[in-house]
C-alpha cells in the first residue's frame, strides 16, 4: 500500500469510528498502523501495544492493524481480548512500549468499530487523528520489520485495581453485596477475575464476551439497557449495581432504590471523598454535567472546572492543569491521583465502594444528600453531518447579538434565571445534543422552549 484516503467521518475528535464494510476496513487498520508507527518513530519510539475488544469486525481489524505497525517499522505487543482501561494500562506501566491502540467500536452498534490510541501517556485525537489522514493521502510513512510478541497482562491489571482497596476495612467490605452488568463487552474476564478477589457478595450479569451483544445494547447510559441489571438489583436486595460499555471504560450506577446515577452524580461523590485528602484540587466536569456539580465541587472545597466533553480531551485537559479527577456525564471518569489519568469502569467502581466507605455512607444514603434538580437526559435532535457544527455557530450568533449569558467552549450553554440549556454538535454521531435544567418544572419547560425557538431560527425542529 503506498498511499490511503479515510472516509473522512470516520476521524472523530476522540478516536476514529465507522461502520465495519461501509466506511471502516482492513485497508484503513493498516493505513493507521502506518501512520501511527511513523508518529511514534518520530518521537524516538520503537513499541506499540494493541489490544481489541469482543466485536465479530475486531480480530480482522486488529490484524490488519499489526500488519502495518510492524510494516512501519514498530514493534507490536498484542495484549489481545480485553477492555480498553487494560490496553491504557499497559501503555503506561510497561516500559518497551511508548503508545497504544484498543480496536474497539465503545458503545457503537454491532456492525460499526474502530480504534482508540495513546501516545506517551497522552490521547492521541482530534488535530493528531487529521494529521493521520494528511500522511495516509501522502503515503508519508516509514519502514521496517518490526516484532510481534504476545502479553498476557490480565491478571496484573486486576492485581493493580485492587489497590483501590488498600486500608479500608474489610468487614465492612466483606457485608457488601453487588450487582455487575458486563453487557456481554469487553471487560468481562477482567471482571469475573476482579470479583473472585474481592470481599462482599458479587452477581455478574452477560460476562461472556459476544459482539452481537444479544442481551441489550452496550451504552449504559440509556436507561432501558439498565433493566436486567434494575431487577438483579431488586431480587437480590443489593446495595448497589455496576453498569459498564462495550469496552469498559464508562460506568453507570443503580442504588438501592433502582435510581440510574450517571456521570456527574458519580462524580460528585468521588470529588468529595477526594477533596477530604487533597482540598483545594481543581476537578473537570463537562458542558453537559449538571449545575449541581460544579456548586457540590466548591461546596467541598476544590475548584470546578468546565471542559469540553469528551474522554480525549477531559484527559488532555486533566493533564494540563494537574488535575486529580475529572469525567463527563456519559460516565467517562477519570483519576490522576493514585491511577494513571485514564477512564476505566472497574477502578470507578471500586473508587466508588472506597468513597462510600471513607465517607461513612451508603452509596444509597449519598444518593439521598444530591439536590433534586429538574432536568432532561441528552436529547439528540438528527441533523447532517455536514451541517451540525454550522447549526450550531449559527446558534451562537444569534446569542451574542442578543447578548445572552453563554459558555461557548463547546457549543452554547446558556444560563438564565430558569437554570440552564446546552446544544453541541456530537461528536461522534450525525445529531446535536440537547440538555436543560432548572430548579422547577416549569422553568425546564420555559429553557426548552427556548432552546427549541434558538433551533428554529436555524432551520431545525426538535419535534
Amino acid at each position: 500500500m503506498k498511499a490511503h484516503r479515510f472516509d473522512p467521518t470516520i476521524l472523530r475528535e476522540y478516536d476514529i469510528r465507522g461502520q465495519v464494510g461501509s466506511q471502516l476496513g482492513a485497508n484503513d487498520a493498516h493505513a493507521l498502523g502506518r501512520g501511527f508507527a511513523t508518529v511514534v518513530r518520530g518521537a524516538g519510539g520503537s513499541a506499540v501495544a494493541v489490544g481489541r475488544d469482543g466485536r465479530l469486525s475486531s480480530p480482522m481489524l486488529e490484524a490488519a492493524l499489526v500488519d502495518g505497525l510492524t510494516a512501519g517499522g514498530v514493534n507490536v505487543v498484542r495484549i489481545g481480548l480485553g477492555p480498553t482501561p487494560m490496553l491504557y494500562y499497559t501503555e503506561a506501566t510497561l516500559d518497551e512500549v511508548q503508545g497504544g491502540i484498543q480496536v474497539t467500536g465503545s458503545h457503537n452498534p454491532a456492525d460499526h468499530n474502530g480504534f482508540k490510541i495513546v501516545h506517551d501517556g497522552a490521547p492521541f485525537c482530534g488535530a493528531e487523528l487529521r494529521r493521520l489522514g494528511d500522511r495516509a493521502k501522502a503515503g508519508d510513512w516509514s519502514s521496517g520489520a518490526g516484532r510481534v510478541r504476545e502479553l498476557a497482562i490480565e491478571q496484573a491489571y486486576v492485581e493493580r485495581l485492587l489497590r483501590a482497596l488498600d486500608g479500608l476495612d474489610q468487614a465492612k467490605l466483606g457485608a457488601l453485596r453487588i450487582g455487575w452488568d458486563a453487557g456481554s463487552g469487553a471487560a468481562g474476564p477482567a471482571l469475573e477475575r476482579l470479583v473472585a478477589r474481592l470481599p462482599g457478595q458479587h452477581h455478574t450479569l452477560f460476562t461472556h464476551v459476544d459482539g452481537t451483544f444479544p442481551h441489550h445494547h452496550p451504552d449504559p447510559t440509556v436507561e432501558a439497557n439498565l433493566a436486567d441489571l434494575k431487577a438483579l438489583v431488586v431480587t437480590k436486595s443489593l446495595d448497589f449495581g455496576v453498569a459498564l460499555d462495550g469496552d469498559g471504560d464508562r460506568i453507570v450506577v443503580v442504588d438501592a432504590k433502582g435510581r440510574v446515577l450517571l456521570g456527574d452524580q458519580l462524580l460528585m461523590i468521588l470529588a468529595q471523598d477526594l477533596l477530604q485528602r487533597a482540598p483545594g484540587s481543581p476537578i473537570i466536569a463537562d458542558v453537559k454535567a449538571s449545575q449541581s456539580l460544579f456548586d457540590a465541587i466548591a461546596r467541598f472545597g476544590g475548584r470546578a472546572v468546565m471542559g469540553k466533553t469528551g474522554h480525549s480531551l477531559i484527559k488532555s485537559e486533566m493533564k494540563r492543569i494537574g488535575a486529580p479527577l475529572g469525567g463527563e456525564m456519559t460516565g467517562h471518569l477519570m483519576f490522576a491521583d493514585d491511577w494513571y489519568g485514564f477512564d476505566d469502569a472497574l477502578y470507578a467502581a471500586l473508587r466508588l465502594i472506597a468513597a462510600s466507605q471513607r465517607l461513612g455512607l451508603s452509596l444509597t444514603a449519598l444518593r439521598d444528600a444530591m439536590p433534586e434538580p429538574f432536568n432532561t437526559p441528552e436529547l439528540r435532535v438528527p441533523v447532517d453531518e455536514a451541517s451540525k457544527f454550522a447549526v450550531v455557530e449559527e446558534v451562537a450568533r444569534r446569542l451574542a447579538r442578543d447578548e445572552a449569558d453563554v459558555v461557548t467552549i463547546d457549543g452554547v450553554r446558556v444560563s438564565t434565571p430558569d437554570g440552564w440549556w446546552l446544544l453541541r454538535a456530537s461528536n461522534t454521531q450525525d445529531v446535536l445534543v440537547l440538555r436543560a435544567e432548572s430548579d422547577t418544572r416549569d422553568g425546564l419547560e420555559r429553557l426548552l422552549a427556548e432552546a427549541d425557538a434558538r433551533l428554529a431560527e436555524a432551520g431545525i425542529a426538535r419535534r
